[in-house]
């Protein structure tokens, strides 16, 4: 009987492969960084052959001495919306891959909006018109690189997220697909009929032939071609991070919220087998489809959160490594009226500004490194509190609990901090890496590794509840500074023009 399921989880900054064994514990872990490329303000980029050597090389360590018949299956889950295009007849990329966080493509944006789109995508796909999702990404690469739409017309180059381009690589260029979840994020899916819709496609002039086959999240869909890891094995599992880590989190229910803290931040509630547009800024999107079985989620989006501390250790330099940030916002007892708006790239939700920049307020001659440290994690707590708001507005009832994970949720004082501006608890797994363990309970319920949603959610753990300590008008005046400074950011880049 195989004893173990391998999940690749692809992110942002790095690749990660983890190894999980009946009871969800984790076996063996292995993790790569890779460049992160930036041609210019406001524009990120990823090496696709970085990406695909990170993997595999995580795959292979976190395999390590096991034997691979003992693996039932593979789940994937990745970074959502960053963009690839690559020719079949080669597997050679056209171009670096477009990075979620990039705003290479708000012209396009801007082109759609002129042209009365706004208000159809929104209908059809229950996202915003903006430059994170893939499909403007897309028609960029068509438009500037050279040859790129009369290759694509011809039939030759393909499409794909990253989960789309890794199951084409594992399987030696046998499979092109992806799931449901990553193509709801790409602003092509009509989210009722769950197929790419043909109105938008012409609207976009993106051809249909270059898309991949849309599957299930949990489902023997492909196999590892044996000359890639030696043996083939199931790829039975899929979804984008954020939902997969919603299903890590047994949000199985309607109503149930997580947060995750990574590079951005991002916080999803189950609305249940009907998709509802938000009336506050936030986006329907696909939770995950196993069956018949169909659960849809507001999510709200922030671009920003972990990544600000990357910002502290390689653009400001007070600190040489992620860990010091948390010894450093210590070392003073609040922010000393400093807010620090990390909107590097544009702010998400519920403001969905693209012209944001990056904004620090409350400067003083006595202002410490101690102080943007702590500004720079309170940002992420806030941030959160914008997004939870408007999902209490779209839903009508308050939050009961928070279910937190991800890097960053391991930091108790941010936690802390976390549950005092709600004024609602929050709660931990023991198993932090959710997003990791959602794609290898929908690969192991596919394959019978795991039997039912109910075994699932008896192997979620507590490991810590949070809850709120501190004077709430004194945590409602720190919020309403947070919004002054937020407006403060705001429209930054027009406004420079």
């Amino acid at each position: 009987m195989p004893q173990y399921l391998l999940a690749i989880d692809q992110g942002t900054t790095s690749s990660r492969s983890i190894l999980f064994d009946h009871d969800a514990r984790i076996v063996s872990v292995a993790q790569e960084e890779f460049r992160q490329i930036l041609p210019s303000p406001g524009h990120v980029e990823h090496d696709p052959e970085d990406i695909w050597n990170s993997q595999l090389n995580t795959v292979q360590g976190a395999l390590g001495k096991v034997a691979l018949e003992e693996v039932a299956a593979i789940g994937i889950t990745n970074q959502r919306e960053t963009t690839f295009v690559w020719d079949k007849r080669t597997g050679q990329p056209i171009h670096n891959a477009i990075v979620w966080q990039s705003r290479v493509s708000s012209y396009l944006c801007d082109r759609l909006r002129k042209e009365g789109l706004e208000q159809t995508i929104r209908q059809k796909t229950g996202l915003v018109l903006d430059a994170y999702f893939s499909a403007t990404k897309l028609m960029h690469l068509l438009e500037t690189v050279d040859g790129a739409r009369q290759a694509a017309e011809d039939g030759h180059l393909l499409f794909g997220t990253v989960d789309c381009y890794l199951v084409w690589k594992l399987t030696g260029g046998k499979r092109h697909v992806t799931d449901v979840s990553n193509a709801s994020r790409t602003m092509m899916l009509n989210f009722e009929t769950l197929d790419w819709d043909d109105e938008l496609l012409a609207a976009y002039d993106i051809p249909r032939q270059m898309l991949p086959e849309i599957v299930d999240c949990s489902g023997k869909f492909a196999e590892t071609d044996p000359a890639i890891l030696g043996a083939p094995i199931p790829i039975a599992g899929m979804a984008g991070d954020q939902q997969a880590a919603s299903f890590g989190q047994t949000c199985f229910d309607q109503g149930m919220v997580k947060n995750t803290y990574g590079t951005g931040a991002f916080a999803l509630m189950n609305i249940g087998d009907k998709p509802v547009l938000s009336q506050n800024n936030l986006l329907t999107t696909v939770g995950w489809k196993i069956g018949d079985q169909v659960s849809y989620a507001l999510e709200g989006s922030i671009f920003v959160a972990g990544a600000v501390v990357q910002w502290l250790r390689d653009g400001l330099g007070i600190i040489e490594c992620s860990s010091e940030v948390e010894p450093l916002a210590d070392t003073v007892e609040d922010n000393g009226g400093v807010y620090f708006v990390p909107a590097f790239v544009g702010l998400g939700a519920p403001y969905w500004d693209p012209n944001a920049r990056g904004t620090i307020v409350g400067l003083t001659r006595g202002t410490t490194g101690g102080h943007l440290a702590r500004a720079a994690l309170e940002s992420m707590a806030y941030q959160t509190r914008d997004m939870i708001e408007a999902m209490q507005r779209d839903a009508g009832v308050p939050l009961q609990v928070l279910q937190v994970d991800g890097g960053a949720s391991v930091n108790n004082a941010l936690m802390q901090f976390q549950t005092d501006l709600l004024g609602t608890p929050v709660r931990r797994p023991k198993i932090s890496e959710t997003t990791a363990l959602g794609a290898a309970f929908l690969a192991g319920l596919a394959v019978g590794f795991w039997q039912s949603q109910d075994e699932l959610r008896g192997l979620w753990s507590l490991d810590k509840e949070f809850a709120p300590a501190a004077d709430r008008s004194k945590m409602d005046q720190m919020y309403a500074r947070w919004k002054d400074a937020v407006e403060r950011s705001r429209n930054w880049e027009r406004a420079g023009e």
